[in-house]
């Protein structure tokens, strides 16, 4: 048998192909929508790619299955769990197997059975390996999708939090019990591969270790030792981070069926003098570096940069509006994967980043400042202090004058604010509020500054913060914050706003 590991950091997802070596035929389990790299090592293994299966309907990226199918002839491997608003609608189109609790199909040699584990996604299925070809009769490993994490377990309440599909999260959260019930009767040696790592919103707390084993999970993974159902719905549906808004839309694409893109061509250039009109009218993303774009940007340009593209463009791109992305040459390519990788297809054109440059387009700009020249400012109340991050980290630690907004909310917020004040963004470290401060300029504010090295170096300067002791929200709690974390955003331009303080030298 041949197992390969495949990982897309951008997405923290990852990905498998399993391979029986004695008739040369492999599967793709949960595969990302750039198959390429899936073709070349099958080729390098010498193994054809007869078969995709996906564990769910993906929620956080576009799965490859049906460009599997559609281009090279894979059979798909589906769930058929679940109530019927989960079903593929697409896979009819191609040979395919619709799969319960029980089922097992072959690759070869290699058998796969299939256990409906419901609560991240009713229809969400785990797949047992056995290699028959090595001579096993019992299973040595279990593909776990989004049910079961390195040290975590997936989420039941996206879709509530981000499919707006309302008292769903806690009858998930009892589903994802007995899954977890079920999980824990299986022998300890089984190794586990799940399809996510650190990073993906998918769950809380995710390890970045790739694999690991059911026995280690039941000894370390906080979400699998509770006994008490109730307890564990607590827990779960305690603290989890933003559900990000677009999830509802990759729910809906991989149940449809994405688009074929078989030999899609990357986004054409626009001509360098169309930036600021194209910008006043339609999103333009400028993937350079933060610091880069805080110096000089054109003029009406949004800033996510490269390494923050996945993470971030699903949040703040409208999928129903074309976008175009400003960036070198050379970068293109990878973005436009990024980017139709969480379903985001309407790429209508790009600009020449040393063009723009060249053409001295990068008119506008705003002030990084550090922690202790924001300081007596912040403190006096001389600027509006707005922590983008999440609420959880808001809960933690806090700088007493801020007010949270999180940063997927800032563009509704901003269309609010009409006053001549200073605006100062601040995050973790300074990346999310970069990305927010060029949301403020795009929207029109005058006066904004990014807080560098975020409340971390806030707190390395000894500076005072606040922690929110209100209750965590528990099981019954539909909102996605707690209450002193929603009464933190309630008041957000209500209050007169500061005059600009005159000692800082202010981006106009």
């Amino acid at each position: 048998m041949l197992l390969k590991y495949f990982y897309d950091a951008a997405l923290a997802h990852a990905s498998y192909m399993v391979g029986c070596q004695k008739t040369g035929e492999a599967i793709i389990i949960d595969p990302g929508r750039g198959i390429q790299q899936y073709l070349d090592a099958a080729a390098d293994e010498g193994m054809k790619i007869v078969a995709a299966a996906d564990t769910h309907i993906h929620a956080d990226y576009v799965s490859g299955a049906r460009e599997l199918a559609d281009q090279h002839g894979a059979k798909l491997y589906l769930s058929d769990e679940g109530p019927a608003e989960w079903k593929y609608l697409f896979a009819d189109q191609y040979p395919h197997q619709l799969l319960t609790d029980g089922d097992t199909f072959s690759i070869g040699k290699v058998d796969l059975k299939v256990l409906h584990t419901p609560g991240h996604t009713p229809e969400s299925l785990s797949f047992l390996l056995t290699d028959r070809g090595g001579g096993a009769d019992q299973p040595m490993g279990i593909f776990t999708g989004d049910f079961v994490f390195v040290g975590s377990i997936g989420r039941p309440d996206l879709l509530e939090q981000a499919a707006g599909i309302m008292g769903t999260a806690e009858p998930g959260a009892r589903d994802l019990f007995h899954s977890a019930q079920r999980f824990i009767h299986l022998p300890d040696y089984l190794q586990v591969w799940p399809a996510h790592g650190a990073g993906s919103a998918c769950g809380k707390g995710l390890g970045a270790i790739p694999s690991s084993t059911v026995g280690y999970e039941k000894r370390f993974n906080p979400a699998l030792q509770f006994t008490d159902e109730q307890e564990f719905v607590d827990y779960i549906l305690s603290e989890q981070p933003e559900a990000p808004t677009y999830f509802a839309v990759m729910k809906r694409v991989n149940k449809v069926g994405p688009t074929v893109l078989a030999d899609s061509k990357l986004p054409a250039e626009v001509d360098a003098k169309e930036i600021e009109r194209i910008a006043s009218e339609q999103m333009v993303i400028d993937a350079g570096s933060s610091s880069a774009f805080a110096t000089a940007h054109a003029v009406g340009t949004i800033n996510i940069p490269m390494k923050y593209l996945a993470g971030w463009a699903g949040w703040l791109v409208d999928y129903e509006k074309p976008v175009y992305l400003l960036l070198p040459r050379e970068e293109l390519a990878e973005a436009t994967r990024i980017l139709r990788n969480i379903g985001i297809e309407n790429i209508a054109g790009f600009f020449d980043a040393g063009k723009i440059e060249a053409a001295g387009l990068r008119t506008e700009s705003y002030l990084e400042q550090t922690p202790q020249q924001l300081a007596a400012s912040i403190e006096s109340g001389g600027v509006i202090l707005v922590d983008v991050r999440g609420e959880s980290e808001w809960i933690e630690s806090h700088i007493p004058q801020a007010q949270r907004c999180f940063l997927a909310n800032l563009p509704e917020k901003l269309s609010e604010f009409d006053g001549d004040c200073t605006l100062v963004f601040q995050c973790r470290s300074g990346g999310r509020s970069a990305i927010a401060a060029s949301l403020a300029k795009a929207a029109g504010v005058r006066y904004v500054i990014n807080m560098s090295g975020g409340i971390n170096a806030w707190m390395e300067a000894g500076l005072p913060i606040d922690a929110d002791t209100s209750e965590v929200p528990g099981p019954n709690h539909s909102a996605s914050t707690s209450e002193a974390a929603r009464q933190s955003q309630a008041v957000f331009w209500n209050a007169k706003c500061p005059s600009r303080p005159k000692e800082a030298t202010l981006s106009t």
